[in-house]
């Protein structure tokens, strides 16, 4: 049975409000140990690096995020451009004229609008 938001109890609504910070803590947790279990198993022997502990293996995690992931925000983006190359092969029979003007209809739908004064 589907529930809207107004049908669900209090319950729910405490039992989620513990269950999100345990879970997130047990995220970093598991990744932070990962990471300092993985350097510390191979980056020593390897590159004679030294051993780290686990908050400097959080502060990886960290920089790793700013150097390479980014802290974006906005993920319709990437699943609209998904979405369109997973149509691309319909759109195969369709003459350069039509392409282009399918892309701009996806470009019209996935791009953020910008608002006109």
């Amino acid at each position: 049975m589907m529930f809207h938001r107004h049908e669900r109890g209090k319950g729910f609504w405490i039992k989620r409000a513990i269950f999100i910070p345990i879970a997130i803590a047990a995220g970093v947790f598991i990744f932070g140990s990962v990471v300092m279990l993985l350097w510390n198993a191979l980056l020593p022997a390897i590159f004679g690096f030294k051993v780290i502990t686990f908050w400097q293996a959080l502060g990886l995690l960290i920089l790793s995020k700013i150097l390479f992931g980014g802290f974006r925000g906005g993920h319709g983006h990437h699943r609209c451009h998904d979405r369109m190359h997973a149509h691309s092969g319909r759109f195969m029979h369709l003459s350069p004229e039509e392409r282009e003007k399918m892309r701009a209809e996806w470009r019209g739908r996935c791009e953020p609008q910008v608002k006109q004064e």
